[in-house]
């Protein structure tokens, strides 16, 4: 068994023009890595971990400079490539997904319009945590509804709500990352001055729908 690289021999020879067969050490070690962490959890093929790998590469490449030596190498290029697979991963999840239809507004059985916060956890709480969570759920879906612009509410559902990546967003919004993150600051600042308006605090909100 060949002598374990240290990190800056890795440094060295990943820096400038990287040496082949270094970089192809580099990728199989990934390659191993992301078939354990993700290949028996997850609907991947491997053709899918080395597009992730190759990605991963690209970053880690592209970010040596910003390598501090305050963990291994290894351990470092592996949390990127975990992190390049599972934003993939998410991408993939939303692809066929419009924003548009993430907002909280539908129609009731009735024919009617309601607002239903669908997303929030569902459990079953005793009948006055219950009429708690009712009316806190209707009025912050009121206010996403009526207080935010169309762009902060679709910004909001997507991302804080469902949880898409906010690459995926930012690129179905026609933004960047930097211009999303100030749309969402002011969208829950406003939502938090209007609860505030209402008696409640965004802890009280958060504690109405945490786990019994």
């Amino acid at each position: 068994m060949s002598e374990e690289r240290t990190n800056e021999a890795w440094i060295r020879d990943l820096s400038g023009t990287p040496r082949p067969l270094v970089l192809d050490d580099l990728r199989s070690r990934l390659i191993r890595g992301l078939r354990y962490a993700i290949k028996k959890r997850y609907d991947v093929t491997e053709s899918d971990i080395e597009d992730f790998v190759q990605e991963a590469l690209i970053r880690i490449l592209d970010n040596i400079d910003s390598f501090r030596g305050e963990s291994k190498f290894m351990t470092w290029s592996h949390k990127i490539a975990i992190r390049v697979a599972f934003s993939e991963l998410r991408r993939k999840r939303w692809e066929n997904v419009s924003i548009q239809d993430l907002s909280p507004r539908h129609s009731a059985n009735d024919g009617s319009e309601s607002s239903p916060l669908v997303w929030l956890p569902s459990s079953e709480p005793g009948p006055e945590r219950r009429v708690t969570r009712q009316n806190i759920g209707g009025l912050l879906a009121y206010l996403i509804e009526e207080e935010l612009t169309d762009l902060q509410r679709q910004a909001m559902v997507a991302v804080v709500l469902q949880e898409m990546p906010i690459e995926e967003v930012a690129r179905r919004l026609d933004t960047n990352r930097n211009a999303l993150y100030k749309l969402l600051h002011d969208a829950r600042q406003r939502l938090k001055q209007r609860l505030a308006a209402q008696g409640l605090t965004v802890e009280e909100v958060m504690a109405a729908f945490t786990p019994e």
